[in-house]
């Protein structure tokens, strides 16, 4: 399981330290998509019998096929629900084989989003590192499930960094007559 605050801010006292924290989140996030699609590939082995000529578990077949190589559904596609579920107080409820197998697909899909944000995240930081930004920086991280999305940099001796990525630009304008 993986082990992480919904929102948190969180500071790194090196860009190793970033870069080694959003690669051990790489690897659980991918160790529990292995899980989930094992979890799936098994479940859908045992409907084969009763429901393989059923539409939805033809479809569903492809999806697995498909989800096992890392895609997932495009952003313009309609997600097509399997199941009937029924909202008690806002949580959706299932008794169905079609609720189950759907879930799992949703939750690979959303690990599979979350491995390509991590991954951006590490090429990011990788970039930074080849930046020599020097040793008295803070990275201070605002993580969203799991992943940072934004990071502020402070000089660990109260020091400004900001003027290091100060935009300088000059215009000309032409008054007209």
């Amino acid at each position: 399981m993986l082990e992480y605050s919904t929102t948190e801010i969180r500071s790194f006292y090196s860009l190793q330290d970033l870069r080694e924290n959003v690669e051990e989140k790489i690897v659980q996030f991918k160790a529990l998509g292995e899980e989930y699609s094992q979890w799936l590939g098994s479940l859908l082995r045992d409907l084969e019998s009763a429901h393989s000529n059923e539409e939805w578990f033809k479809s569903v077949s492809a999806l697995e096929r498909y989800a096992k190589k890392g895609g997932s559904r495009k952003e313009g596609e309609k997600k097509k629900a399997l199941a009937e579920w029924v909202v008690v107080k806002g949580v959706m409820l299932n008794a169905s084989d079609q609720g189950e197998v759907e879930m799992l697909f949703d939750a690979i899909e959303e690990i599979n989003r979350k491995i390509e944000q991590l991954t951006k995240v590490k090429e990011a930081v990788e970039d930074l590192e080849r930046l020599a930004l020097g040793k008295e920086i803070i990275y201070v991280a605002y993580v969203h499930d799991g992943v940072p999305e934004k990071i502020v940099l402070r000089h660990k001796k109260g020091g400004e960094i900001s003027e290091k990525f100060t935009y300088i630009a000059d215009f000309s304008m032409i008054k007209e007559p």
